[in-house]
């Protein structure tokens, strides 16, 4: 059957029949006489619309019918009787989208095709780009500007598109100015549609389609991503297009703003930040050990003292480093203090990095209730003990856990509480 929706893709709205109304899980199936909502096939996804001012979201065909699944309202009330009149409505943004986008695969996989004998295995119609997968091992920079140049051509000549309709055993299916079908679904029955392009192609095929390539405004080839057994071709057409070029121009802007610079002048701006960035992380870097060993130093004299802490507890904001930690843990010679280190997250968020370091004794007991408090998940085994924690504004908590035990355990104990 050929719905009207493929009769006439123009069509925003129609009036029709229903045939049948059946209650399944989460809403209804609904059965009408003829549809502009077009059910999902050939790459295309479905329509969104309204019938009788409820949506329908889905429309899949089956055999030659197209059932459309309209959600419960939540009353349990049927929506439609048999016999009764309703008024379609389609989401034209929508069905205008993917008549641009397939119409326009149509000519990109046509002119691969003539230019360099590339055949076209499928395609994809996503929500932002789209592609074709190619028969082909490698798309060049050069290919991409010629095809999309001759497309652009054909566009700006307003090329005609039209769609014939045959019936199964017309002789002129057989012609060469038919192609073979490329996906067409095997439970398709009755009347084939045919869609050409004017002097390009002719192939059948079940979407929706614009009666001119003037109407798909114009192609833009964007990039060929090479994977296992395919070359995938990504492209917008028309209002994807627009709508790239407009994200591509608030985008410049907001850079120029950034890098105090215009559009030619944004690449070497950003190598020159880029720069910066690595002799400022190298700096920190050298900044962070410096750091982190003259704390232990501290705290190994106090242990050639005699004075060494039963615990300490160490807390910095200046972000999820793990360099201090690590070459903190690496110099400190204290193997029976029990060390309570975070770095917390420098956008205030409460989150951070937690490691403990001591007796296993000590951190099986203390680990799991500090990070609990924390709001964290970690685990730990023999001496050390590694979380993400969320909520570092209750270390003061933890303070007090960790000082309670280490005065039940000792009979009061001596602390090293640094904050950075």
């Amino acid at each position: 059957m050929v719905f009207k929706c493929q009769e006439d893709s123009f069509l925003k709205e129609f009036q029709t029949k229903v045939v049948s109304c059946e209650k399944v899980a989460g809403g209804f199936n609904v059965i009408f006489e003829d549809t502009i909502l077009f059910p999902e096939g050939g790459g295309q996804p479905t329509d969104h619309g309204t019938v009788g001012g409820r949506a329908v979201k889905s429309v899949v065909r089956k055999g030659s019918e197209a059932i459309h699944f309209l959600e419960d309202d939540g009353k349990g009330s049927q929506p439609f009787a048999a016999g009764e009149q309703v008024v379609q409505c389609v989401d034209w943004n929508r069905r205008f989208d993917h008549m641009q986008q397939h119409s326009g695969q149509h000519l990109i996989t046509a002119i691969f095709d003539r230019e360099f004998k590339y055949n076209t295995k499928s395609w994809w119609l996503g929500t932002e780009s789209s592609y074709i997968d190619l028969e082909a091992k490698d798309v060049t920079r050069e290919q991409l500007e010629r095809v999309e140049s001759i497309c652009n051509q054909l566009i700006v000549d307003c090329t005609p598109v039209r769609v014939d309709v045959y019936e199964p055993d017309d002789p002129a299916l057989k012609s060469d100015v038919t192609r073979a079908t490329r996906g067409l679904p095997e439970d398709v029955s009755g009347p084939l549609r045919v869609v050409t392009i004017a002097g390009i192609e002719s192939n059948m095929c079940c979407g929706t389609h614009v009666r001119n390539l003037g109407q798909l405004q114009s192609v833009k080839l964007l990039s060929v991503e090479k994977a296992k057994g395919k070359c995938l071709v990504h492209f917008l057409v028309g209002g994807r297009v627009l709508r790239k070029l407009s994200e591509c121009y608030d985008r410049e802007v907001q850079l120029n703003t950034l890098l105090n610079g215009g559009p030619s002048s944004h690449i070497d701006l950003a190598k020159k930040l880029q720069s910066t960035v690595r002799v400022t992380q190298r700096i920190a870097k050298k900044l962070t050990t410096e750091l982190a060993t003259a704390e232990a130093e501290k705290l190994n004299q106090q242990r050639d003292s005699g004075s060494a802490p039963k615990y300490v507890s160490l807390h910095r904001g200046d972000g999820q480093d793990s360099d201090f930690i690590n070459t903190f843990l690496r110099m400190v010679k204290l193997p029976d203090c029990f060390i309570f280190l975070t770095n917390a997250d420098t956008d205030g968020s409460g989150k951070g990095q937690l490691v403990l370091q001591g007796r296993p004794d000590d951190v099986a007991k203390l680990g799991p209730e500090i990070c609990t408090l924390l709001e964290g998940k970690g685990n730990g085994k023999g001496t050390r003990y590694n979380a993400k924690v969320n909520k570092l504004k209750n270390l003061p908590q933890c303070e007090k856990l960790v000082q309670e035990y280490f005065s039940s355990c000792d009979g009061g104990a001596t602390a090293a509480v640094v904050e950075k």
